[in-house]
């Protein structure tokens, strides 16, 4: 988005009034008077501040807010007051209206909402100005989950029209996607715009095996329609007979989903048995859903085989994030097995549309607190003084938007939701801080258990505590809930002040018997002994890990301590840029060329990234590492998401030149069958003769029957290594050849 020289035009003006009064006549029931009027005045005020700004594809920029303003009404569910902010959610940010205007003409509530929808100014001072943003955003939930939900709507419509965009802004911003908004939309039980965000994550990142998905559904759509009214034929009379309404659903599972199994299950698209779920969606009351969906289930089970072990009851137990279910897979017509996912239509819109369903429905079942529990959990986090670190915080919020759950019990009864993975040592400051702080045992169905003890679905937990106990740094890799992290930290950092504070009178005696001054010298101390901050170098003085005497070699200027700066002796980089361009040439025989932001790489100081060894043809960006240069990464390393979500600032536009003559390294996994047949000699045979490439190492390890290798061989670029691959699947024996993920 940028300032046009050019306005809307008059045709403009009238399409985009008309796109309005559609949307407003959609909304049901109508709005009333005042609703109807403050919507207006919102949309007038922003067709006049953005009336100068078009988007990177050139159209209106209102475009935008309007688009959001729809998706919050109707793929989220939100009311008039979030439809007002989602008109001027960026208004504040890229016009010149004032955040006090909006507060007199619209109130305080809606002020609060924008303001928490705008990005902070002159944040590029701090570790990641990108964490800063996402902390003020996520702060926003303790008081009005709405600004949340709009920036919901916000991603995704900026995803929808991403296509304008040059390729590492894409990059960055579907990494930012996966890295906080797909886990938030899941916690928020957004579950259709979280399928769509990763759907349009994998395009952006595997367009053409998204291609090859998307058009193998859409290819196989008949086949599935008539196989859910084959599978329905039966149950009809059946699910009649219960005397309510019902719908039928077959859903097709999201493309990213089907790509990710059958990248870890390694099978083809046609083995995956459960490419769709079939819904069924009774309409009945809500204090007889749960009789209801068993009854459905019965009745499934009386016609076809059920899988025991694939029931799941989310009716009873909701999920942590609201969604209440029955799921069961059975073995359909043709054998084939099919997911089956029963529901109400109160159920099924809480599923849809999450939060907002959740709350429409809240006043009427006192039961269903799942999100006051977990925003109590975040309240905790925000309110926590030793979180002031907006990358240590986003980590720690994490946590909570955890997608596995199990569930663990006081020795009362009370059940308690955990992240898959969670500790007895979470368990106990779940209870509350103080337990927390002071647990010295902890007994898991009346069996002592270490502190660091995974809890598994069931347990149930009691803790004993002790006044004397405190915690320590070591507790922080017992546990993996933000809270649980965030309470340490906070005790840890407070135990370590109360030390500091001799460390501190230790050094201020040094200082003053130096005759300098104490807050003039202490900042340049703490650099100069390699600390991050005034507390770990306090503590560290108090526990006599730190050399006073190296105050002697400080000069005394004044009432300040300088460091001498010894004169370096002058290097000749050309020569240093020349040595370092036939090191590498050494290594790849030729330094492959590189573009960066359209100049040659040259002209950078740049490596390949070693966590991922990119090779040419493959997807890449650049980004700025501290103190080592720019980094070439692929698009896919698993450092990538870390890197683009947190630091987008540092990335760079990176391109491959036309340079043929490098080698690179790739490591190949070969799983297969072990035949006894030559394994080893017929890849070797298919690599060196057929192929004609260099191996550098090889591996292989059999047993029973299956073996499994490890291969490093020079290539190219990627579409050799995918010749490579598709070669090496053709011996017979070998089930799956993969490049290794480093």
């Amino acid at each position: 988005m940028g300032k046009s020289k050019f306005p809307m035009t008059a045709e403009e003006v009238k399409i985009i009034k008309d796109d309005y009064h559609n949307f407003i006549d959609s909304i049901n029931p109508p709005l009333n008077e005042e609703d109807s009027k403050m919507i207006d005045e919102a949309f007038t005020l922003a067709v006049e501040a953005h009336k100068f700004q078009r988007r990177k594809s050139g159209e209106p920029y209102i475009h935008h807010p309007l688009e959001v303003t729809r998706i919050c009404y109707h793929e989220i569910g939100l009311g008039p007051t979030s439809l007002t902010c989602a008109l001027l959610h960026d208004i504040v940010e890229d016009t010149e209206v004032k955040l006090d205007e909006l507060k007199y003409r619209f109130g305080t509530k809606v002020a609060k909402i924008v303001d928490g929808l705008t990005k902070l100014d002159g944040s590029y001072n701090v570790q990641s100005p990108q964490a800063e943003n996402y902390k003020k955003v996520l702060s926003t939930l303790v008081y009005d989950v709405r600004v949340v939900l709009i920036k919901m709507a916000d991603r995704l419509h900026n995803l929808r029209t991403i296509g304008s965009m040059p390729r590492h802004k894409q990059l960055r911003i579907a990494a930012e996607t996966s890295y906080i908004y797909v886990p938030l939309a899941h916690r928020l039980g957004l579950y259709n715009i979280k399928k769509e965000f990763e759907d349009i994550i994998f395009k952006i990142s595997e367009e053409k095996k998204y291609n090859e998905i998307r058009d193998k559904l859409q290819e196989s759509q008949e086949q599935r329609d008539s196989y859910i009214s084959e599978f329905i034929s039966p149950l009809k009379e059946k699910l009649l007979e219960l005397g309510v309404p019902y719908r039928v659903l077959g859903r097709p599972k999201s493309i990213s989903s089907i790509y990710n199994k059958i990248k870890n299950k390694n099978v083809t698209f046609d083995e995956i048995y459960d490419l769709f779920a079939v819904r069924i969606i009774v309409d009945v009351p809500r204090d007889k859903e749960k009789s209801f969906c068993w009854q459905v289930y019965s009745l499934i089970t009386d016609v076809y085989t059920p899988i025991p072990e694939r029931l799941k009851d989310w009716v009873t137990n909701p999920k942590s994030n609201g969604y209440e279910s029955l799921h069961t897979t059975i073995i359909g017509p043709q054998g084939k097995f099919v997911e089956i996912q029963i529901r109400t239509e109160r159920m099924d819109e809480i599923a849809e549309k999450g939060f907002a369903a959740h709350w429409k429905y809240k006043g009427n079942e006192t039961r269903m607190d799942v999100y006051d529990r977990w925003l109590d959990n975040i309240r905790e986090l925000l309110d926590d003084d030793s979180s002031t670190d907006a990358l240590e915080f986003i980590s720690d919020f994490k946590t909570n938007l955890f997608k596995e759950e199990i569930y663990a019990f006081t020795p009362k009864g009370d059940m308690r939701i955990f992240p898959k993975g969670a500790t007895a040592l979470d368990f106990a400051f779940d209870i509350h801080s103080d337990v927390g702080y002071h647990a010295v045992a902890i007994k898991v169905n009346n069996k002592l258990v270490p502190m660091g003890y995974k809890l598994s679905n069931g347990d149930k937990v009691s803790v004993m505590t002790g006044k004397n106990q405190k915690p320590n740094e070591n507790w922080l890799k017992l546990v993996v809930t933000g809270k649980a992290k965030s309470k340490i930290r906070s005790a840890v950092k407070e135990e370590k002040r109360k030390h500091g504070e001799f460390g501190k009178e230790t050094l201020a005696r040094k200082l003053k018997n130096m005759k300098v001054d104490f807050d003039l010298n202490v900042d340049m101390l703490v650099k100069f002994f390699n600390f991050k901050s005034r507390p770990d170098l306090f503590y560290a003085i108090s526990n006599e890990r730190v050399d006073l005497s190296k105050l002697k070699t400080l000069k005394i200027v004044g009432r300040k301590l300088v460091k001498e700066v010894k004169q370096k002796p002058v290097i000749d980089n050309s020569l240093k840029d020349k040595n370092r361009r036939e090191d590498n040439a050494d290594e790849q025989n030729i330094n492959p060329i590189v573009y960066i932001n359209g100049e040659p790489g040259e002209k950078y100081d740049y490596s390949f990234a070693n966590c991922c060894n990119p090779i040419q043809g493959d997807d890449i960006f650049g980004f700025i590492a501290s103190g080592s240069g720019l980094k070439i990464h692929r698009s896919n390393c698993p450092n990538a998401m870390h890197l683009l979500a947190n630091y987008g600032y540092r990335v760079v536009k990176a391109e491959w030149g036309s340079n043929s003559n490098a080698n690179f390294v790739v490591d190949l996994l070969i799983i297969g069958v072990d035949s006894g047949q030559g394994v080893i000699k017929g890849i070797v045979d298919k690599l060196s003769d057929d192929i004609g490439v260099n191996i550098r190492t090889f591996s292989i390890n059999g047993d029973e029957g299956y073996y499994e290798g490890k291969i490093s061989i020079f290539v190219k670029n990627n579409n050799q290594i995918n010749l490579i691959i598709r070669k090496l699947k053709e011996i017979d024996g070998i089930n799956s050849v993969e490049r290794i993920e480093k």
